[in-house]
């Protein structure tokens, strides 16, 4: 397993924009990415431990864990990445203390939810579209990757969700290329990001076997090891799985069936308020 790595704020001595690309672990599948002169946040997750998530229906999940980090400590962003609107990954405090002019790429249906709040900036994207951020001659796009939340009768009450390919983009090339999976069970048309995007740098899925009416609704161990070796990619970082009581598939079930069927690639675990390399 990779190390962690030391922050070092955009900006900062020591920090060469035009080469890192960097994750800072929230928690649940809150990420700080630093790529390249891009700053994103994802999936804003800020309730502490013992607070409920309210996911709809009467449903919420109880915080297990603290996050690591806060709309306080938060650098300037360029925007925000959110999967899904469900309350442990856009939640109350998101609503409350994130800036409403910040560009938010998401769903059509969490930017309608947004938007009914304030939030004048969101972007909604169908399956395959894409958004991209500009700064000076750099391009960060983004493309929407469908994914499938809840099977059978739960894809009618459960929202919409997107995984999202991030590209930098640099002279007209792309020069790092990563997918977040967003809350999706494994499917085998997920391979389509190969043949839509290209091949990876790296593969940063949602775990956890999350459980919802008694059916799983986020991809267990084995389904996230099915999508590393349908993909392929030289680096893994898992995210989302242990934070909420509604998790029931543990990190290290995850790594061990990585390793019990020698799956291609590097597998980098991140601990809440570390930072990794996101580069191969």
């Amino acid at each position: 397993m990779a190390q962690p790595t030391d922050a070092r704020p955009t900006g900062q001595p020591g920090r060469d924009d035009a080469d890192d690309v960097t994750m800072t672990f929230g928690g649940t599948a809150t990420m700080l990415l630093r790529i390249g002169p891009f700053t994103l946040l994802t999936d804003p997750n800020f309730l502490h431990r013992g607070q409920r998530a309210h996911l709809g229906y009467g449903l919420r999940a109880k915080r297990l864990t603290e996050p690591a980090l806060q709309p306080t400590q938060l650098p300037a962003l360029d925007g925000i990445l959110l999967s899904h609107m469900h309350g442990d990954h856009w939640d109350r405090i998101a609503t409350r203390s994130l800036p409403k002019e910040i560009p938010v790429v998401t769903t059509p249906e969490a930017a309608k939810y947004l938007a009914g709040r304030g939030f004048t900036a969101t972007a909604d994207l169908q399956s395959w579209q894409t958004h991209e951020f500009t700064r000076d001659t750099d391009t960060l796009r983004i493309t929407s990757v469908p994914g499938v939340h809840g099977p059978g009768p739960l894809a009618r009450v459960l929202p919409q969700v997107m995984g999202s390919v991030i590209e930098l983009v640099r002279g007209g090339e792309v020069s790092w290329r990563g997918y977040v999976s967003g809350d999706t069970l494994y499917r085998p048309f997920l391979g389509e990001v190969l043949e839509r995007c290209g091949p990876l740098d790296v593969l940063i899925p949602h775990l956890g076997g999350t459980k919802a009416l008694g059916l799983t609704v986020t991809m267990d161990a084995r389904q996230g090891a099915d999508l590393v070796e349908l993909l392929k990619p030289p680096v893994t970082v898992p995210v989302h799985y242990d934070d909420y009581d509604r998790f029931r598939s543990p990190l290290g079930d995850f790594v061990a069936e990585v390793g019990r069927r020698e799956l291609p690639g590097q597998l980098r675990t991140v601990g809440r308020g570390d930072t990794i390399s996101l580069r191969a």
